[in-house]
Order: C-alpha cells, then structure tokens, then sequence
C-alpha cells in the first residue's frame, strides 16, 4: 500500500509543474516471492504507472523511480488510485 511519504518532492518541470517520484517496487504486484525477474517487475510497474501519468525517472541518483507531475494536494487521491490499480492486478 502506497502513501504520500512514499514519495519525494523534485525539481519542478520546465513549465513549474510540481513533480514527485517513488521507487518501483510500491507499484510492484508480484512482490519479491515471485519468480519473475527485476527487470521484468520494473516493466510491468512502469506500465502500471504510464496508465496514471507515471513516467520512468532518467537519474543515476534515483535509480528505478517513476515519476509523477501531481501537486501536493492531490497526491492522496494519486495514492488512492494507485492502491486500487495494484489490488486489481494482482
């Protein structure tokens, strides 16, 4: 289950818009229990997140976040909707 704390705050875009990012492995359905490779599990997170808005992070601080443009506010309601996503793909 995913929440707001999950997320950091980065840089803001070129157009200002606010930006946060999570690691991959809280969009990740199939957990560490199951068979499937890293790489593979990464995949199929960052598609689960290209159905919200998600991008894939381009940083060798970060490696492996998904990025979001969501104001603070509705960053609840993007964990909401989340949440529900990976309990419906799982």
């Amino acid at each position: 289950m995913i929440t707001p704390a999950d997320f950091t705050r980065i840089r803001s875009d070129i157009n200002g818009n606010p930006r946060h990012v999570c690691h991959f492995t809280h969009l990740d359905v199939h957990g560490w229990q199951s068979n499937i490779s890293v790489p593979d599990r990464y995949k199929i997170a960052l598609k689960l997140a290209n159905t919200l808005g998600g991008k894939k992070y381009h940083t060798k601080a970060y490696g492996g976040g998904i990025v979001f443009q969501e104001y603070d506010g509705c960053l609840p309601k993007l964990c909401e909707r989340i949440n529900e996503l990976t309990k419906e793909t799982a």
